[in-house]
C-alpha cells in the first residue's frame, strides 16, 4: 500500500511504467498454477516448513491451492467432488461468508501486501483434529520475516474438503484475517489471543451455520463446556476447553449486550479486556466485563431467566445448559466441619455446592491480600426457592456467610469464586492462586493457623509446578552476545523476541517469533531500550533507544531473566 500511494504521485507517464512492473509483482495466476508455500510445521501432518501446490480453482474473492503431492495422489472421482466442493464454498465465501462478517469486523487489507484482492486458500494435510491456521507472517514483506508468503493467506486440512464443517473454518479463518488488519495494521496493537478467537468461533452463529443445532460447532462447545467448565477464558493452551469457555461467555455477552460489544472492541487501539470495556461504554451500557463475567458465572449454573435477566442464557439452544458444581457433602446428623484450600486463575469460573448439614452453617472464605476474588453465592430454601447475593470482604480479605437452619429451612449453598485481578497482558501460562474455605455446621470454625499452613502448602506446589513449567518452556538463561538488525534465522533473535514479547504489548505487540532480526524486532528493542533509559541508555551517553542489542541491554535484559 505505502507503493501504490507513492507512484500516486508521479507523473501518468512513470506510474503506467511502474504499474505495469507491479502487475508482473502481483502475478497472474490461473488454474494449474504450481507455487512453493511456507507453512507452519506446528500443523503440517508432516512437520514440514515448505510444500508444493497446485492452483485447482478460483472463485471470485479466493484462490483454491491443494498440495501438490495430496493432490495428484487422488482419483479422478475425489478431485472431481473436491472440485465441486470448492465451487460451492467459493459462492457461500462470495454470498455468504465475506459480507456478513465484514458487516461486523470489517475488511481485511485490500488489497493487500500482494496488490491482489483475492486470498489465498491453502490446503494441506494437517495433525489430528487441527481444521485450519492463520499466520501473520504472511502480512509481512520477506525482508522483514523471510518465511512470509507476501499474500493474504490461509490455512485449511485437506481433510475437511469433503465435509460440510469446511465452511467454518474458512469463515473462522478469514476473521482471523480481518482482525489483522483492524488492529495490527490500522491501530499498530495485538489483540489477546482469547478474544480473537472468540471472534473467530463466534463468526458459526454469524453466518446461521449452528442451525440446526445437532452436531453444530455450538452444540459441541457447548457440551465440552459442560464437561469441564472451570477453563479460565483468558489463558490459551490451544485445546478444546479454550474454545468451549470463549464461546459460552461470547454468546451470553452478545445476547446480552448486542454484536457491537464485538465489533466495537474489535476496531478500537484497545485489546482484551480493555477493548470490551470500550465498547461496552461507546453502546452505553454502565456494565464492565468483570460484571458481565461474573454474572455469566451465575447464569451457568442457574439458567433461569425468571429470577433475572442476567442469570440466564438467551439463546434458545443453550436454554437447558447448567454446569454440574463440586458438591460438598456434609453429614445430616451432629456437628460437621469442612475446610478445603483450592487455587484458581483469573478469569475462571469456579463452582462449589454445599448439601446435608442440619444446623446453624458458617463458611468462612479467606485469600491473600492483593487478590480481587468476586464471590456471588447462591442459596435454596426448602422450597427451591432461590436468591443470590455476595459475599462481603473486611480488610482481612476474609468474608463469611451465616445461615440458620441449614438442612432444615435451606437445602443448599453454591458459592462462585473468581478471581479478577489482571486485565491485560493475558494469554499463556497464567499463574494460580490459592484461596480456602471453611464450613462448619453446629460447631466452631477450624483454628486459622492450621488454615494457613494448609494454604501456604497448597501455593508451594503450584509454584513449584508452574515453575517446571516456565524451566520447560524457557527459550534461554542469558544472552552473551550482542545481537543486531539484519540476523536471520538465529536461535538468539528468537529467545530475543520470546523476552520481548513477554514484555507485553507495549514493548512487542507484533509479538512474532521469527529468528529474524527485523524492523519490528528492531523497533521492540528501541521501545525496550527507553523503557529502561536510566540502566541502558544514559551511562552510554544516549537519550533514544538504537535497536542494537549491545552489552548494557544484555545487561538488563539477563537481571530480568
Amino acid at each position: 500500500m505505502q507503493k501504490l500511494n507513492y507512484y500516486k504521485k508521479i507523473s501518468f507517464f512513470v506510474a503506467g511504467i511502474i504499474f505495469l512492473s507491479f502487475s508482473g509483482y502481483v502475478r497472474a495466476q490461473s488454474i494449474g498454477n504450481e507455487a512453493v508455500f511456507n507453512v507452519d510445521a506446528n500443523f503440517d501432518v508432516s512437520g514440514r516448513q515448505k510444500i508444493s501446490a497446485k492452483l485447482v480453482d478460483i472463485s471470485n474473492n479466493l484462490y483454491f491451492y491443494v498440495e501438490k503431492a495430496w493432490w495428484d495422489s487422488q482419483k479422478q472421482a475425489t478431485k472431481d467432488s473436491i472440485l465441486a466442493n470448492l465451487d460451492s464454498l467459493g459462492g457461500e465465501f462470495n454470498n455468504n461468508i465475506y459480507p456478513k462478517l465484514t458487516s461486523v469486523f470489517g475488511f481485511e487489507e485490500k488489497p493487500g501486501i500482494d496488490g491482489d484482492e483475492k486470498i489465498t486458500v491453502l490446503f494441506h494435510p494437517m495433525k489430528g483434529s487441527d481444521g485450519g491456521y492463520f499466520r501473520e507472517a504472511d502480512e509481512y514483506e520477506k525482508i522483514q520475516i523471510s518465511n512470509s508468503n507476501e499474500r493474504e493467506m490461509l490455512y485449511i486440512s485437506t481433510y475437511l474438503m469433503t465435509l460440510p464443517k469446511m465452511k467454518n473454518v474458512l469463515a473462522h479463518e478469514f476473521v482471523h484475517l480481518e482482525t489483522f488488519n483492524q488492529k495490527n495494521t490500522i491501530f499498530k496493537v495485538q489483540e489477546e489471543t482469547w478474544l480473537n478467537e472468540a471472534r473467530a468461533d463466534y463468526s458459526s452463529t454469524i453466518l446461521g451455520y449452528d442451525t440446526p443445532f445437532d452436531l453444530s460447532n455450538l452444540q459441541s462447545r457447548m457440551k465440552d463446556f459442560a464437561e469441564s467448565p472451570s477453563d479460565s477464558i483468558t489463558e490459551w493452551q490451544d485445546v478444546k476447553y479454550d474454545y468451549a469457555s470463549v464461546s459460552m461467555l461470547t454468546h451470553y455477552m452478545v445476547d446480552q449486550y448486542g454484536i457491537n460489544i464485538l465489533s466495537d472492541s474489535l476496531k478500537s487501539k484497545y485489546s482484551g479486556i480493555d477493548s470490551i470495556n470500550y465498547a461496552l461504554e461507546k453502546s452505553g451500557h454502565g456494565e464492565k466485563f468483570a460484571g458481565i463475567f461474573t454474572d455469566w458465572t451465575i447464569a451457568s449454573i442457574l439458567n433461569d431467566c425468571s429470577l433475572d435477566s442476567k442469570y440466564c442464557y438467551r439463546n434458545k439452544d443453550l436454554s437447558n445448559l447448567k454446569i454440574v458444581p463440586n458438591i460438598n457433602f456434609l453429614p445430616v446428623s451432629g456437628n460437621a466441619s469442612l475446610s478445603v484450600v483450592n487455587v484458581v486463575k483469573n478469569w475462571a469460573g469456579t463452582w462449589q455446592k454445599f448439601i446435608g448439614g442440619n444446623g446453624d452453617f458458617k463458611l468462612e472464605f479467606s485469600a491473600s491480600s492483593g487478590l480481587n476474588f468476586v464471590v456471588p453465592y447462591v442459596l435454596e430454601d426448602k422450597n427451591g426457592n432461590r436468591s443470590v447475593s455476595f459475599l462481603s470482604f473486611d480488610n482481612n480479605k476474609k468474608g463469611i456467610i451465616d445461615i440458620p437452619n441449614f438442612g432444615t429451612d435451606y437445602k443448599s449453598l453454591i458459592i462462585i469464586p473468581s478471581l479478577q485481578n489482571e486485565i491485560s497482558g493475558l494469554n499463556d501460562n497464567e499463574f494460580a492462586y490459592p484461596f480456602n474455605f471453611s464450613v462448619v455446621v453446629g460447631g466452631e470454625l477450624l483454628d486459622q493457623n492450621q488454615l494457613l499452613i494448609q494454604q501456604l502448602l497448597a501455593r508451594i506446589e503450584d509454584l513449584k509446578q508452574q515453575i517446571a513449567k516456565l524451566q520447560q518452556n524457557n527459550f534461554c538463561s542469558s544472552f552473551n552476545s550482542n545481537l543486531y538488525f539484519g540476523m536471520a534465522n538465529n536461535e538468539s533473535v528468537r529467545c530475543l523476541q520470546g523476552f520481548l514479547k513477554n514484555q507485553g504489548a507495549g514493548i512487542y505487540p507484533e509479538g512474532l517469533m521469527t529468528g529474524n532480526f527485523g524492523s519490528l524486532t528492531k523497533q521492540a528493542v528501541i521501545r525496550f531500550q527507553e523503557k529502561y533509559t536510566a540502566e541502558i541508555l544514559t551511562p552510554v551517553g544516549l537519550s533514544s533507544g538504537t535497536g542494537y542489542v549491545g552489552e548494557k541491554t544484555r545487561q538488563k535484559i539477563n537481571q530480568m531473566l
